[in-house]
């Protein structure tokens, strides 16, 4: 099993994907990376990384053998990805932003386009995107965590917007 790629993460898609998710995401890629298709000189290559995900992922059975015996970690295998300097995008603009810029606090995502960074990370850099993970299915599990760091947020911008006590011209 040596030199295995992750098939979720060749896919793009989480290892709670369901089944119509994860042939969404074959055909796609398939589509893109297809060698009848693709201009680049590695697609025969890539399109056999997708068929070997597609022919892990799409069997009940051999998926979960693989989860069993991989422990799959999504943001494990991010954070690897950032340490070893290989990071890029994912499909569907998956990691879209990057590396996380360090200083973790908080739950560590595992999809989207901050894929890999913390909670406290994405704050600090893209508030609005915590307000709008806080109302999706995907954001349910961190919404107590993320209500928390956005009160905390609130509470500071109140603080630094609250009218200070003017001194006269003379005292």
């Amino acid at each position: 099993m040596a030199g295995e790629s992750n098939p979720y993460l060749v896919l793009g898609v989480r290892s709670d994907a369901s089944p119509h998710d994860i042939a969404t995401a074959y055909r796609a890629l398939a589509r893109q990376h297809h060698p009848d298709v693709s201009q680049d000189a590695d697609a025969e290559r890539r399109m056999a990384e997708i068929n070997a995900a597609w022919s892990t992922l799409r069997d009940p059975i051999r998926r979960k053998a693989w989860d069993r015996q991989h422990a799959v970690d999504v943001a494990a295998a991010a954070k690897a990805k950032v340490e070893s300097g290989t990071w890029h995008r994912g499909p569907a603009g998956v990691g879209a932003a990057g590396p996380p810029p360090g200083n973790p606090r908080g739950s560590v995502l595992t999809f989207g386009r901050h894929v890999g960074w913390s909670l406290g990370e994405v704050a600090r850099v893209d508030p609005g995107y915590l307000q709008w993970l806080a109302t999706t299915r995907d954001g349910a599990r961190y919404r107590d965590e993320i209500d928390a760091i956005l009160a905390t947020i609130r509470q500071r911008a109140e603080q630094s917007n609250a009218p200070t006590k003017r001194r006269g011209l003379f005292g």
